[in-house]
């Protein structure tokens, strides 16, 4: 156990990546709801909308009004996902802190996902770099731009990505102006050996930008990915709650690593999140009340904490602990 309490950032993306994943689309109103309870709960890191054609994601239509929520909370981060330079720019008005733009090391998933190359994304990416650089000399407040490199780890299109594509991309996106480089494991493939090689292959281009991990649970090493990552230096990743989520392009995909179940292995290892659990897992009504018959996932909501953790005696009313029986 780390004697340090060394501070992890767990970004809840699952209402963008959650909710972009599945059919239904939560009312405004709900989502609303799961923002105020997350931010209850500790949460001050949440993607919560991407910037894209209502009619290609209706899921997303409300991104505005979405954002414009998350705002009226002053400390937190707001980061929204933009696939090109007019959804950057539509960013920059509704006022998010960050930006990440998806940039595929796999060609057929690029092609799939936002049709466009690798190279043509990083062509938008520098685009995206000089918008917001154009903003902040007018006097807005500087935007931090995050290069999101997806099927890092493999990809359901076109197999193995080679360890080449991994580094020429990274370089590519920080010669864009990247503030940051973030590796998606989009379509649930990562291993444990594998997330140590390519953190350290990517460090040795991108240093200490390298940041964030973005890891899916679809084969049920989420959490062990993560604690390889945290191994090799990284402090932030992105969660679900519920484990909400997949990628249209990984069948069988089952989300993102669960929220709830990220935080509780943080605390017990002795990282400081900031995030209450039982708060955290009372949250997941928020989920149920809006997609009533939607698979939630999470073995902490289904098992309930151990006895002897700290937060197990903190049940904050009857109703909360409601949620973990």
């Amino acid at each position: 156990m780390s004697d340090t309490q060394e501070r992890v950032v767990v970004t809840e993306v699952g209402m963008r990546d959650g909710l972009q994943s599945i059919a239904r689309t939560m009312p405004t109103e709900f989502k609303r709801r799961w923002i105020d309870a997350a931010y209850a709960a500790g949460m001050r890191h949440m993607e919560v909308a991407s910037f894209v054609p209502a009619k290609l994601l209706p899921q997303m239509a409300d991104a505005d009004d979405i954002i414009a929520h998350a705002l009226t909370y002053d400390d937190l981060i707001v980061t929204a996902l933009v696939p090109n330079l007019k959804g950057a720019q539509r960013a920059l008005d509704a006022g998010v802190h960050r930006i990440v733009a998806p940039i595929s090391v796999s060609m057929a998933h690029s092609l799939a996902n936002v049709r466009k190359t690798p190279a043509d994304m990083i062509e938008a990416f520098a685009a995206m770099r000089e918008s917001i650089d154009g903003a902040s000399q007018a006097g807005a407040r500087r935007i931090e731009l995050i290069a999101g490199l997806s099927t890092v780890f493999g990809c359901t299109l076109q197999g193995a990505v080679p360890y080449a594509d991994i580094a020429a991309i990274a370089r590519a996106a920080l010669q864009a102006g990247a503030d940051v480089i973030a590796l998606g494991d989009t379509t649930g493939e990562a291993t444990p050996r594998q997330v140590g090689e390519i953190i350290e292959l990517v460090r040795d281009v991108a240093g200490d930008k390298l940041r964030s991990l973005h890891f899916h649970d679809t084969r049920g090493l989420g959490l062990a990915n993560t604690v390889v990552a945290l191994q090799h230096g990284i402090r932030e990743f992105d969660a679900s709650l519920a484990g909400l989520g997949g990628c249209p392009h990984a069948p069988g995909a089952t989300g993102n690593v669960n929220t709830e179940d990220l935080v509780f292995m943080l605390d017990s290892m002795g990282y400081r999140t900031g995030i209450d659990l039982n708060r955290l897992l009372a949250s997941r009504t928020v989920l149920a009340d809006a997609l009533p018959g939607e698979p939630l996932y999470g073995y902490l909501a289904r098992a309930g904490l151990p006895r002897q953790f700290p937060a197990a005696a903190q049940f904050l009313d009857p109703t909360e602990s409601q949620v973990l029986q």
